[in-house]
């Protein structure tokens, strides 16, 4: 199946004329992936948007953290809500990054809050927030994630955020908090589309779905483009990955490489393929 006619009158219902380029926790190849730094350098580019990761400390303050463990701040059996947010401040969030790279030396960066990188972003850039709730959490603190992050957005327009989870109980209480508020849900990459159909049928206020590259085919775009709902994927960063989500006229493309992806976004256009 190739994209249709109908796929672009559809994508013009959901406000997305072309495939927006979405730089994965900031430019993550140039700086340490959720620093202010990371974010500084994929805004260089002509990017569409930022993605980036809300945890919160054990002090209950929203900030931004990928990973499961802290074994990049040298404690590998930790969890980010192990420490306070001061406790947090203290550590250098792109010392890893620095030692990678076999960079001597480099300004060190604390973990940012959700506030701040709201305060700093949101006014120049789309941004997707990705809630990371793990199943070691008590599901009071799941809540309490999805509130503050709501509070800390406030209101919006012209989806300029979306927040998206891996846990879709999350998301449902997201939507009761706030009917209007753009909802995006993630797979995993054993998730088939049968499941895509249950998921959208049970839960028809998804925006869309964002779901691994490999994952993307006519079947799951002409679901998607059916029942009006947005397409993302992640993440993108070869060049048969990157044409792929083109190909498919994707309305999110999530890439760690954003300015090779924003380039054959470009070419591609320029080429008329």
């Amino acid at each position: 199946m190739q994209p249709t006619q109908q796929s672009t009158s559809i994508r013009k219902n959901l406000n997305a004329r072309k495939t927006l380029i979405f730089a994965h926790r900031g430019a993550n190849n140039e700086a340490a992936e959720n620093t202010r730094s990371a974010f500084e350098r994929a805004l260089q580019h002509p990017i569409d948007g930022i993605e980036t990761d809300i945890q919160l400390s054990k002090d209950e303050v929203t900030v931004l953290w990928h990973d499961r463990f802290l074994d990049k701040l040298g404690y590998p059996t930790k969890h980010i809500d192990d420490f306070d947010y001061v406790q947090l401040q203290k550590m250098n969030a792109a010392a890893h990054f620095f030692t990678a790279h076999k960079i001597n030396s480099g300004q060190p960066e604390s973990i940012m809050t959700l506030a701040a990188f709201l305060a700093a972003y949101r006014k120049r850039t789309r941004l997707l927030l990705e809630i990371k709730n793990r199943n070691w959490e008590a599901t009071t603190r799941h809540h309490l994630k999805i509130q503050q992050t709501l509070v800390s957005v406030g209101e919006i327009r012209d989806e300029e955020i979306f927040m998206s989870s891996f846990n879709l109980d999350s998301l449902i209480y997201a939507h009761q908090l706030r009917p209007e508020f753009p909802l995006i849900y993630n797979l995993e990459e054993y998730q088939t589309i049968a499941d895509m159909r249950t998921v959208l049928a049970d839960q028809p206020f998804l925006h869309g779905l964002c779901l691994p590259i490999a994952n993307l085919g006519g079947d799951v775009v002409q679901l998607l483009r059916e029942q009006e709902k947005s397409i993302t994927v992640y993440t993108c960063n070869s060049d048969e990955e990157i044409n792929q989500a083109l190909r498919w006229e994707v309305d999110i493309l999530i890439s760690d490489l954003p300015e090779k992806s924003l380039n054959m976004r470009d070419a591609k256009k320029r080429n008329g393929t």
